[in-house]
């Protein structure tokens, strides 16, 4: 009889326990990150040898010894401006 009871009690337990229904859920997308895309860049080649990408504008600028000098400014690497080679 105690056994009986305990079926009983377990069956009445399980059918009143809520059940939803197994849906799937939805894949959320990953957000991808965006490239970074230059805006008025352009590249150009050092005095150094080396290829530099700058953004600002190209000037002319006075050397210690009075001659003029080419600069790209704003560039890539940090530097505010880089000598061009002529």
């Amino acid at each position: 009889m105690m056994s009986a009871n305990m079926k009983v009690l377990t069956l009445a337990l399980m059918f009143s326990l809520p059940v939803s229904p197994i849906v799937p859920q939805p894949v959320l997308r990953q957000p991808t990150p965006q490239i970074k895309r230059s805006k008025g860049g352009r590249w150009y080649f050092a005095a150094t040898g080396h290829a530099v990408y700058c953004y600002g504008p190209v000037m002319t600028v006075p050397r210690p010894n009075g001659d003029l000098q080419k600069v790209a400014t704003f560039c890539r690497d940090g530097s505010a401006i880089v000598p061009l080679k002529d």
